[in-house]
């Protein structure tokens, strides 16, 4: 794997780590795409490192058993949005 690659998996998951950052936001605050991000944490940082690697895993889970709550609140806030239009 090469350098570059390797620091921005680093970079990656210590972002994820400290902000608890859906795969979406971290793909949009790095400039790369959320497939870039997903194979970064679940194919490339196992490989360099498995205690990280286990942290961003906890908290990619919890982000996915949370996201039917945030699709909930962001329909809510929309539909709120529209009536105050009227």
């Amino acid at each position: 794997m090469q350098e570059y690659i390797q620091r921005r998996v680093m970079e990656i998951s210590n972002y994820i780590i400290e902000s608890s950052a859906t795969v979406r936001q971290t793909a949009s605050v790095f400039g790369v795409s959320k497939s870039t991000v997903h194979k970064d944490v679940t194919e490339r940082l196992p490989l360099l490192n498995d205690v990280v690697a286990a942290k961003v895993r906890h908290i990619l889970d919890n982000n996915k058993a949370e996201r039917h709550l945030r699709g909930g609140e962001a329909t809510k806030r929309k539909y709120l949005g529209m009536r105050g239009e009227d």
